[in-house]
Parts: structure tokens; C-alpha cells; sequence
């Protein structure tokens, strides 16, 4: 593998990756009793203000959805995900997951394991796992994410940011993107305008060989993560 040091990517989970406003919602009916068309969709952050919940109600609520319906372990991937992240970790790009999970105390095993578990079972691709708020210090040199908090401290810290479409971040400015496809074209776009040089693809992985549960380890010991 190539010595130069490749783009980092930092990939949020929820609403990026992952359908958690799907996941969250049933899980809420679940709990409610109610119906999950009754529950309006997610067009500002604090979704729970607008499905009649105080912010302890929804505190309780998402710790029910974690530890009695897994939504971590269960929850549907957003279209595309899985094939666009392997195509740019193709080209060399180094994919560090950065999700701020990790919110209740005695949830942690948890939210951590069934984090990896879906992962592994939708084949994402990946080198790091991070499990953090402060996201504007984990060191990736762009990023892809659908909070406007974090999109905003991410720019204001002179990160680069691809907002990945929501309807609760529509008044942010791009680079914009509305599906898995079109993340792929601006991060090719970024390491074109950088001019770097990118490693090999991971090594002893291809297309045909990925299944749930294949791994190998690149040049450097790091895990690369097929199923």
C-alpha cells in the first residue's frame, strides 16, 4: 500500500447511513400504542415536540427504542449506502464512522454492540469506529452528516461538510447531497481539487468476495470490515 496518507472520511450513522427516524418512530407507536401515521415526519431536530413528547418523555423513549427494540441492531440502511462506501474505500478513501451514540449511562454495551452489528450485517465498510459528540476533533478531513449542529460547528471549525439532505437541515448551504450517489461524486470531487495521491484499494478484498462476515486486514494491521 502506498505511504501517502489518504482522505478520511467521517460518516455520520443516523439519518446518514441508517433510517433511524423510521426505526425511532415505530418504536415510539410501539410504546404509545399508536399509530405511526398518526406521528407527522421528522422536519425539525427535536422530532419528539412534534409527536406530543416532553424532552423527558423523549429521553425515555429513545432509551426504550435502544434497549428493548434495538433500533441500533434493526433499523433499515439508507439506499445506496453500502455499494457507495465500498466504491470510494475502492479508490482509497479512509472511512471512519463517527456516530454520538453513547448518551445513557447503562446503555453503552448496548448501543455499541448492536452499532457494529448493523454495520457488519449491511456491509459497511470501515477503519474506525468512533463514539463521539465533539466531532470537529476526531481528525477526518471531510465530512458527511445531516445535523445542522453538527454541520455548523464542523464549518465553523474549518472542516469540509457534505450535508447530507433532511428535511430538518434544508436551510443549510451545500455541498449538498440527496442520495448515496451523489456523496460519491463530491468526495471524488475533493480528492480530485486536492490533487492527492491514493492508496490501493484494501487489500485482498473484492466485490465478489464480500459477504457477511468476510474481513482482512490492510498493509498497516487495521481491520477492514466486509460484512
Amino acid at each position: 500500500m502506498s505511504s501517502t496518507v489518504p482522505i478520511v472520511l467521517g460518516v455520520d450513522l443516523d439519518g446518514v447511513c441508517a433510517d433511524y427516524e423510521g426505526a425511532f418512530r415505530s418504536s415510539v407507536a410501539r410504546q404509545l400504542d399508536r399509530a405511526p401515521e398518526t406521528m407527522p415526519p421528522q422536519t425539525i431536530m427535536d422530532a419528539y415536540s412534534q409527536w406530543g413528547l416532553t424532552l423527558a418523555e423523549f429521553e425515555e423513549a429513545h432509551r426504550r427504542a435502544v434497549l428493548e427494540d434495538r433500533i441500533f441492531r434493526h433499523m433499515s440502511p439508507l439506499p445506496g449506502v453500502s455499494d457507495a462506501l465500498w466504491e470510494l474505500s475502492d479508490l482509497g478513501v479512509w472511512i471512519r464512522i463517527i456516530t454520538h451514540r453513547l448518551i445513557f449511562n447503562w446503555a453503552h454495551e448496548t448501543s455499541a454492540a448492536d452499532t457494529a452489528a448493523w454495520l457488519d450485517a449491511h456491509q459497511i465498510p470501515y477503519r474506525d469506529l468512533c463514539f463521539i459528540g465533539d466531532k470537529p476533533n476526531v481528525g477526518a478531513d471531510l465530512y458527511v452528516d445531516d445535523s445542522p449542529t453538527n454541520i455548523v460547528s464542523l464549518r465553523e471549525a474549518g472542516r469540509t461538510a457534505i450535508v447530507f439532505d433532511q428535511p430538518y437541515n434544508r436551510d443549510l448551504p451545500g455541498p449538498r447531497a440527496t442520495t448515496w450517489d451523489e456523496v460519491v461524486r463530491l468526495v471524488s470531487e475533493e480528492i480530485d481539487a486536492r490533487q492527492r495521491q491514493l492508496p490501493l484499494p484494501l487489500s485482498g478484498l473484492i466485490t465478489a468476495e464480500r459477504a457477511p462476515g468476510d474481513a482482512a486486514a490492510d498493509d498497516d494491521g487495521h481491520l477492514a470490515v466486509g460484512g
